[in-house]
């Protein structure tokens, strides 16, 4: 048997690994200033792109939800096509979406068994597809760095500097503070710089950081958990809600349960405040802290904290999943049912 060693090889991917580890550093230290990260600007709502249909102004949160409503239209339509092929054995793509479309039946059936499981698979297994693949998107580089320029509202921002014709950048060394009388707006000729103290309004932005898509897929969720309470006990459903055979029975419990359906009626209530911002304070923190950080530490950082916001991700997908899937689970079995189990 030989001795000799193999020799160890210096990988590409670590050669380049280490040049992008290079130059962001050449970026943030040393390189022209317009290279230099930039604060991001902290705005809660949606924000204007100029683009309007029949009167209502899409914002970028809007944008950024069409645009994974259609990665997620190609998704399915890519398994439907696998589907019909007649292929047993998934590959690529096709493969990891038959993995994550099995992991979410397993939750459901495991909780709501399988003959309501393949009814409540529809509606909850869609929100968690846009949710994770909402989140995974806004993680593309640029997506919420990429933008038009315009005037801070605030009057405190950047010098706009010309990259090539027409496309402008702003330059971090260069602060800008206007004061402007009030209700006055700065003018621009044409060929000037579009703005003097200048901000970026992202074409693109996180659609869970906008508090409108959190709370509609709340309302969503919660609706569907009494059509699917309606769809399994009919209109006793809501006796939970209204119990007023037992109060008007001579039960002495009869006042206790009419105020805990009253209860049960703010609950449902409550269900959509904490859907929505759980979702919303996660996915928003996040989506700062990121952009914060590299702002503040441009190598090396911002990487690590992209793993976790991929993981973190699809953690609050599921989170938001599987709180939907016992509430509905949770409704499809009357009090009675509930009372048999205890007893």
């Amino acid at each position: 048997m030989s001795d000799t060693k193999p020799k160890k090889r210096f990988h590409v991917k670590t050669l380049l690994i280490l040049l992008l580890v290079a130059a962001g550093a050449y970026a943030a230290f040393w390189g022209p200033s317009i290279l230099k990260p930039v604060n991001p600007v902290v705005v809660l709502p949606g924000e204007h792109t100029g683009l309007s249909l029949f009167g209502l102004e899409i914002t970028n949160t809007m944008l950024a939800t069409l645009l994974a409503d259609v990665i997620l239209i190609v998704m399915g339509f890519s398994a439907w096509r696998f589907a019909k092929s007649g292929q047993l054995v998934p590959k690529g793509f096709v493969n990891a979406f038959e993995a994550i479309v099995e992991f979410l039946w397993n939750s459901i059936e495991s909780s709501a068994g399988a003959k309501w499981g393949r009814r409540i698979m529809p509606v909850v297994a869609t929100i968690f597809l846009l949710i994770f693949v909402a989140n995974m998107v806004k993680l593309v580089p640029g997506f919420e760095s990429i933008g038009w320029m315009e005037e801070s509202p605030h009057g405190e921002g950047y010098a706009a500097v010309q990259l090539i014709p027409g496309v402008y950048t702003i330059d971090k060394t260069q602060p800008v503070t206007l004061e402007h009388a009030e209700g006055e707006e700065a003018t621009h000729t044409e060929g000037e710089a579009p703005c003097q103290a200048c901000e970026v309004v992202p074409w693109f932005r996180g659609s869970a950081t906008d508090l409108n898509f959190t709370i509609a897929l709340a309302v969503i969720t919660v609706v569907m958990t009494q059509v699917y309470g309606v769809w399994a006990l009919g209109p006793g459903y809501f006796s939970k809600f209204m119990p007023f055979k037992e109060l008007v029975s001579g039960n002495p419990f009869g006042i206790i349960n009419f105020a805990v359906g009253f209860l049960e009626i703010i609950l449902e209530f409550a269900k959509i405040l904490s859907f929505a911002f759980r979702l919303f304070g996660n996915i928003f923190a996040g989506a700062l802290l990121l952009s914060i950080i590299g702002a503040l530490l441009p190598i090396v950082i911002p990487p690590v904290l992209y793993i976790f916001e991929v993981f973190f991700g699809i953690i609050q997908a599921y989170v938001f999943f599987l709180l939907a899937v016992v509430f509905i689970s949770g409704a499809l079995v009357s009090h009675s049912d509930h009372g048999e189990e205890h007893h």
